[in-house]
């Protein structure tokens, strides 16, 4: 029998086999685990009632993101079950001897954002966070997924974790990218087309014209958004554009360790030969900016279109229905003025400095729409020193906006961000379900020049207009 080339995903899963279980799941070595004050308190305290401790502790990384607030991060976290949830992951990182990037440290940030732009991100990786999100650090070309409380137990304690091995699927993005197409449209329109169902059971790979053109933070942002098609993760091959983008960052190899490493991350991209249990392409001329109109990711329009009509099947046609009602939509409608209350730029979906690259662009010279509340909150201290490094704080500042400090803010309703209830929100986070950034709260996700132009006209409007 011949054997068949291998996928990105393929060698790295393989290579971090130790061992399989007849009829089960396989025994996975992991790299790097990422720990948040979420969802690692009961994992902690699994390790203390069975007397282990951490098995290679210079293996994980913590900071507290979810539940900081993004002003006053000098002074005590006013809530308590926020200040008791990041107080708890500090004195936890402390007993187990962790590294921990704590509030006010100067690495802190939300945990998909810094793992990469630390070095701490490296292609070839198995990476894992108790944070479905953890898909982000694909970008990079390693195997990065998600995990729940019992698993990140599991890796503290053994550095291993029992995973069943996902089928592989290749989308192929062709051609070039039209004028205001941003990684974030790209990605909600895969969403859409491939529905939030579509890749279940799959690690995607993104492959094609339009996904090499993209920046590495560009690249972050569309593979974070992989779970939200139903993938266990998503990923690209490591090229130039990464390894230049990791050349140099604090945690990275250095000498002749980094180049042994490359040579490395050159073996990693698909054999030509190949073969995914899937294959799926698109091209990047039917991409525009966009916009969603319901209760999921899924439910997207290019920002020129019309919401479409429900459904036939009946069980769809009522959520759909229930979807619409929520947000105070109608099939037909189109988004465009819209009026705004809320525009959120940021989360570790459009948090990085090339978003706020993109919306200071945008907002130059114009000024924020009266009525407008907007938070605009970088991913992480390491980015508000290059925005202010680079003047777009005062861009921003001319504007009539005001930048706030790193977390996850107001992605999700965990700290002070909440978008009040029937309130409207332009939002460059990854989820907009109901009452995702607020009880009551309506989101629309957008990418960072849609947020952009709706902030400076207050209304749903098309950036290329």
């Amino acid at each position: 029998m011949i054997a068949m080339g291998k996928t990105l995903f393929d060698k790295i899963w393989d290579a971090h086999t130790v061992s399989d279980i007849a009829g089960g799941p396989t025994q996975l070595y992991i790299d790097r685990h990422y720990c948040h004050e979420v969802t690692s308190p009961q994992a902690f305290d699994g390790l203390r009632h069975r007397g282990l401790g951490v098995f290679r502790p210079e293996r994980t990384i913590c900071s507290p993101d979810h539940n900081i607030p993004t002003a006053g991060q000098d002074k005590p976290i006013a809530d308590p079950v926020s200040r008791n949830q990041v107080e708890t992951l500090e004195r936890n990182a402390a007993e187990f001897g962790l590294t921990i990037f704590g509030i006010g440290h100067e690495k802190n940030g939300i945990i998909h954002v810094i793992g990469p732009e630390n070095g701490l991100t490296l292609p070839g990786y198995t990476i894992v966070c108790g944070d479905s999100h953890t898909s982000t650090h694909g970008a990079v070309g390693a195997v990065a997924f998600g995990i729940g409380t019992s698993e990140v137990e599991m890796v503290l304690a053994t550095q291993c974790i029992l995973q069943p091995r996902p089928k592989t699927m290749r989308i192929t993005v062709n051609g070039t990218l039209g004028e205001g197409v941003t990684a974030k449209d790209i990605a909600l329109f895969l969403i859409a087309k491939m529905t939030t169902g579509g890749a279940t059971g799959y690690f995607v790979e993104y492959a094609g014209e339009a996904i090499r053109a993209l920046n590495m933070e560009q690249r972050m942002t569309l593979c974070n958004l992989s779970i939200e098609m139903g993938a266990r993760g998503g990923l690209i091959a490591p090229d130039d554009t990464t390894i230049e983008y990791l050349r140099g960052r604090e945690y990275a190899p250095k000498g002749a360790e980094w180049d042994a490493a490359v040579a490395y991350w050159k073996s990693l991209p698909s054999d030509a030969d190949a073969v995914f249990d899937r294959e799926v392409t698109f091209d990047a001329a039917e991409i525009e900016p966009r916009v969603t109109f319901g209760t999921n990711p899924g439910m997207g329009i290019g920002i020129s279109e019309k919401i479409p009509a429900p459904p036939e099947d009946p069980a769809a046609r009522a959520s759909f229905e229930k979807s619409l009602e929520y947000m105070g939509f109608e099939p037909g409608q189109s988004l465009e003025g819209t009026p705004v209350d809320y525009v959120f730029l940021g989360s570790c979906t459009n948090g990085r400095l090339e978003d706020f690259r993109v919306f200071s662009s945008y907002v130059k010279g114009k000024k924020k729409a009266d009525g407008v509340t907007a938070w605009l909150v970088p991913g992480s201290w390491a980015i508000v020193k290059q925005i202010k490094a680079e003047g777009i704080d005062r861009i921003l500042e001319d504007a009539g906006f005001e930048l706030r400090q790193p977390g996850c803010s107001a992605c999700l309703a965990m700290n002070d961000d909440k978008v009040p209830a029937g309130k409207l929100a332009v939002s460059t986070s990854n989820r907009n379900f109901e009452g995702r950034q607020g009880p009551g709260a309506r989101t629309v996700l957008a990418g960072p020049l849609v947020a952009a132009a709706a902030a400076v006209s207050g209304v749903i409007k098309d950036p290329r207009k």
